[in-house]
């Protein structure tokens, strides 16, 4: 249903053709099946990944059809991507996105904003539970492992089997293929999330 790849906005998006009728926009698509099932569509946000080397765009529907998970995994090779256990582990990760909720994939890609906070929080913790402050900063630093096992995808344990982290099954993977894998990003949506 996108056009083409320069849309960068929802008015964009509504204005292309429809990938299954060219001869209508994705509005006028959308407005023909908001006729036919009674349920009016709104697009309010969207996301767009194509790959630039090998690696899957994996696409994942939760059951419900309430939460969306568009992720993109990267490897070497044509051939490594199109193998099976390529194919599984992406699947599952995208599984993991759906169910866990991740913000990020890794540690290195958390705001300073939302780390700087997340430290004032644990800072207050601590002093309010009367811990001396020669160890506070340990302390913080262990609750962080925390924070980062809840909020990036790497961190978290693996949802199927909570002994390994994502990081763990990924370099599994690499094991297998022989060569670099890497989660490059993800869009996880749910139905209603963000209204006001």
């Amino acid at each position: 249903m996108l056009g083409t790849a320069d849309v960068t906005s929802v008015e964009e998006l509504l204005s292309t053709p429809w990938i299954l009728n060219e001869s209508i926009t994705v509005e006028e698509a959308l407005n023909e099946i908001t006729g036919k099932i009674g349920e009016r569509f709104i697009v309010r946000r969207f996301v767009r990944y194509g790959l630039d080397s090998a690696g899957q765009v994996v696409c994942y529907i939760h059951g419900g059809d309430q939460i969306g998970v568009l992720m993109e995994v990267a490897c070497e090779s044509p051939s490594a991507a199109m193998s099976d256990e390529f194919a599984q582990f992406a699947h599952n990760i995208s599984m993991q996105v759906a169910a866990m909720q991740p913000k990020w994939v890794r540690e290195t890609e958390v705001p300073q904003a939302a780390l700087d906070r997340e430290k004032t929080v644990l800072f207050e913790q601590a002093r309010a539970e009367g811990k001396p402050d020669s160890i506070i900063e340990k302390m913080v630093t262990g609750r962080l492992k925390k924070f980062y096992s809840q909020v990036c995808l790497l961190n978290q344990p693996y949802v199927r089997d909570d002994s390994i982290t994502i990081e763990q099954l990924q370099s599994e993977l690499v094991g297998k293929i022989g060569e670099p894998v890497t989660v490059r990003r993800f869009a996880r949506y749910q139905v209603g999330e963000e209204l006001e």
